[in-house]
């Protein structure tokens, strides 16, 4: 399995077996254990790379002095050998939760001095919550055990490894957050919010060769981690990077730590604290070092996503650093209190990043103060809108704010981006191309209609000081109109015709072979075929001849990108290489959206990075091979996983079947399509039949089908109706072919899918790559393909809808009322009934208009 599919097995399984406890709950226990397995296998490869094997593992005990000081040393904590995860599973079912219970105090033990601050009560949320996986030990024990198993695959050594952890990891804490409620927003931001930060961030920071970044409200860690991640693309490494959180509750505090170490940062650059950021502040200090250990802290970037709108106390604050050049939050609204913590914290040439609810923007009182003083500090770099129910648990609209301690300019960038998104489940989701147009326009600080605008220092002022996004960007779609003269007489006003005024300026000759009266205010069409008088213009093929030579050589390019030498490929680099050449040829182009060209490639671009993933790591062959299908079925109330044929380990074998065995398929598709036509033909038969005949035996009591063995019985029958017994003749005819042909489709279904999995792995390398550029590289160029056709298609339509606006006048609609009431009126007329009615009646014809 690749890593998605490995993290979908685990969070589908682990989502049932968490039985009635809450989501937000259950993940502390199953990624608790994810953490244990990762330093238990770390251990595992250090002992191995200093001489032991799996015969030797044995000797891996607590008495073993040396041993003991040379594992901690080298990785900062010990697990000896009953206490490894792979010795968990090894012992099968003499496993018992007492082995966890013993394991996790004994880690807690044998930490290093100098890796105390990393690990030191790691496992507390687990070691204390075990028992609400069970009311007796039994429970417990069978709980943990399939747990245990369910997390026994994912792989953790080596750079690819990490990668496949962190990725499940994310996973499943994006999962939990998902369904675990309110509580998710108190430790996940969005994967997608996160990356959009870290964009902005990351670019700010590209020229630096250490840097420090500080999350003071960590939650999960995930946003700390993108943002590395990020720069460190920049870097070119990621251990000049040094990593400060600090989380008020202790279990999501866990979880920040757990995920930093699990992503290979060396824990010289983590530095976490659990406590409550508005209170308990840096200046950190150890109570047994304090010079040595004084560290006032001040980063490159700070990056937040704080509880929107929480109680604080702001007693006692007007003389603290953060605050005494701002003013305080408000009581019952801490938001502004987390902005000035963050903008306290980082460096004069830094950056800070955060997420806040809209109200920051405009509410008056304290915040309104705080507010004008930023902007009169000239702090506030950026305003990002974003779209509403986007963050798990809430649906308020929320905002991204970047801010500066020092900036050469005085403006503010207004970003309206709350109308880019893709309905995911109940939440809305940023596309690939939304963060991409967000980053663009930032950092080119660009006005962009209806999206973003550069806006002076003066024209806040003049706003006094409100930064409603509403007020510089208007965003909304153009209010429907009717033009009166049209409606009344027909035409099409010029001015609609001149709103498309990107279209003409694109096809500068077409406007004048589909109108009359250019030089008039009202236009009338000249074509009767819009769409094929659009299409066939010369305008049109010109754009799309223009397209088509601009990515004529782009499949060449993406073929040597990908597979010129498919180990080298730098899976987290590519994407933007290939982007660029996409930006590059569009430019020029009119109508084209160059971030829907993007969106194209990103869509293929994840399942690529997968298949690339697994190129580098496991070699060319794995291309060739195949691996069983695995399923869940469920037999005498048990779920059990069963072997269901094959599926290829990168190659689909739909791919390779409609490639390499065509005719196979073919044949199996027209026999599957004559299946169909026999279930069509007998609706036809039973339509035939008389209604009395369908009370008989031979129909179901729905009277939807005929029953098999009741229709042999009727045939046989000496006194059958001639014309129902040709019917029951064909039926049963049908019905034998039918399962002749059920048994064949089955055979050649099988035959095929062992063809298939004989073909791929007998593949040859020019083969497998043909087939690779099918998977990767004809998507991507397709999908292009069709832009400059969808534009027109599109065109084609807007102008058809303003045809059809005007096509029927006012005075047409009310002859057309006319001529409808007379026509009524006349059949009134012929209605006879009592002396009531008529009155009625030539009532109803006065309202008509007609004669009393």
């Amino acid at each position: 399995m690749n890593k998605q599919q490995l993290a979908n097995k685990i969070w589908e399984s682990a989502n049932k077996m968490r039985s009635k406890i809450e989501a937000n709950e259950y993940k502390d226990y199953i990624l608790g254990f994810i953490f244990y397995k990762f330093l238990s296998d770390k251990e595992v490869k250090y002992l191995k790379s200093i001489g032991f094997d799996d015969d030797t593992m044995e000797q891996v005990t607590e008495d073993a002095g040396e041993l003991v000081e040379n594992v901690q040393k080298n990785i900062g904590y010990f697990i000896s050998y009953e206490n490894l995860f792979s010795t968990w599973l090894s012992i099968g079912s003499d496993f018992n939760v007492s082995n966890v219970r013993d394991a996790l105090s004994a880690f807690s033990r044998l930490i290093d001095a100098s890796h105390k601050k990393v690990f030191d009560k790691i496992f507390e949320t687990l070691q204390t919550g075990l028992s609400k996986l069970g009311d007796s030990s039994g429970t417990q024990t069978k709980a943990i055990s399939d747990l245990i198993h369910l997390i026994k695959d994912i792989p953790m050594d080596g750079k690819q490894d990490y990668d496949v952890l962190g990725f499940i990891y994310e996973y499943l804490i994006s999962n939990f957050a998902a369904n675990a409620g309110k509580k998710a927003g108190e430790f996940y931001t969005p994967h997608e919010v996160s990356l959009l930060m870290s964009e902005i961030v990351a670019n700010h920071l590209k020229d630096r060769t250490e840097i420090k970044i500080y999350d003071p409200t960590s939650g999960s860690g995930s946003l700390l981690i993108n943002i590395g991640k990020s720069v460190a693309k920049y870097m070119g490494s990621s251990d000049k990077i040094k990593y400060y959180a600090q989380e008020l509750k202790e279990n999501t505090y866990n979880l920040t730590r757990m995920n930093l170490v699990m992503r290979g940062i060396i824990p010289s650059n983590i530095v976490t604290r659990n406590g409550a950021t508005l209170e308990e502040d840096w200046p950190y200090f150890d109570e047994s070092d304090p010079v040595g250990t004084y560290d006032p802290l001040y980063v490159d970037a700070v990056v937040s996503n704080p509880p929107y709108s929480q109680n604080w106390n702001p007693v006692n604050k007007e003389n603290d650093p953060r605050y005494k050049r701002y003013g305080t939050a408000p009581k019952g609204k801490a938001d502004y209190a987390f902005l000035l913590h963050d903008l306290y914290h980082i460096k004069p040439d830094g950056i800070m990043t955060i997420v806040l609810p809209h109200g920051v923007l405009f509410r008056g009182g304290e915040e309104g103060t705080i507010r004008k003083n930023l902007i009169e500090n000239n702090n506030i770099d950026t305003v990002i809108g974003l779209p509403a129910n986007i963050f798990f648990g809430t649906g308020i609209p929320t905002i991204i704010m970047v801010l500066k301690q020092r900036r050469s300019n005085t403006d503010v960038l207004i970003v309206d981006a709350s109308k880019g998104f893709e309905k995911v489940g109940k939440n809305n989701k940023l596309r690939s191309s939304d963060i991409k147009r967000i980053v663009d326009v930032v950092l080119h600080r660009e006005t962009v209609d209806k999206f973003s605008k550069l806006v002076t220092r003066d024209e806040i002022r003049s706003n006094d000081y409100n930064l409603n996004i509403p007020r510089y960007v208007d965003s909304s779609e153009k209010a429907e109109c009717w033009d009166i003269y049209a409606s009344m007489f027909g035409g099409v006003p010029a001015a609609e015709v001149e709103d498309l005024g990107a279209y003409w300026d694109a096809f500068p000759a077409l406007k004048s072979a589909l109108f009359t009266d250019l030089g008039s205010e009202y236009r009338h069409f000249s074509v009767e075929d819009i769409k094929k008088a659009v299409e066939g213009h010369g305008d049109i093929r010109t754009f799309e001849g223009m397209f088509d030579t601009a990515f004529a050589s782009f499949d060449t390019v993406l073929y040597r990108e990908l597979l010129g030498d498919v180990q080298s490929v730098n899976i987290s680099k590519e994407e933007s290489v290939l982007a660029s050449q996409i930006f590059e040829r569009l430019a020029g182009i009119p109508l084209v959206d160059q971030y829907e060209a993007y969106q194209l490639l990103d869509n293929e671009w994840t399942r690529i990075a997968v298949d690339l993933e697994i190129v580098q790591t496991e070699g060319f062959e794995a291309v060739k091979k195949v691996d069983p299908n695995m399923v869940i079925k469920k037999k005498d109330n048990k779920e059990t996983e069963v072997q269901d044929g094959w599926v290829g380990h990168v190659l689909p074998f739909e791919l390779v079947q409609n490639q390499m065995l065509a005719d196979a398929v073919a044949a199996l598709h027209g026999n599957e399509d004559r299946l169909a036509e026999i279930v069509s033909e007998y609706d036809e038969l039973l339509e035939e039949l008389p209604e009395e005949e369908k009370e008989k035996d031979f129909v179901n009591d729905d009277k939807t089908a005929f029953v098999p063995a009741e229709v042999k019985k009727a045939i046989k029958a000496k006194d059958a109706d001639p014309d129902v017994l040709a019917i029951l003749k064909k039926y049963d005819k049908l019905s034998t072919e039918e399962k002749e042909l059920k048994k064949k489709i089955k055979a050649e279904a099988a035959e095929l899918q062992m063809k298939t999995k004989a073909t791929i792995e007998a593949l040859t390398d020019e083969e497998a790559y043909a087939l690779l550029r099918c998977k990767w590289i004809e998507p991507i160029t397709a999908g292009l393909k069709k832009l400059p056709g969808n534009i027109v298609t599109v065109f084609a339509a807007k102008l058809e809808a303003l045809s059809k606006k005007y096509e029927t006048t006012y005075s047409e609609v009310e002859q057309q009322i006319k001529e409808t009431e007379s026509s009524l009126s006349a059949l009134i007329d012929q209605l006879t009934g009592s002396e009531f009615d008529l009155q009625g009646l030539s009532e109803f014809k006065k309202l008509l208009g007609g004669d009393e």
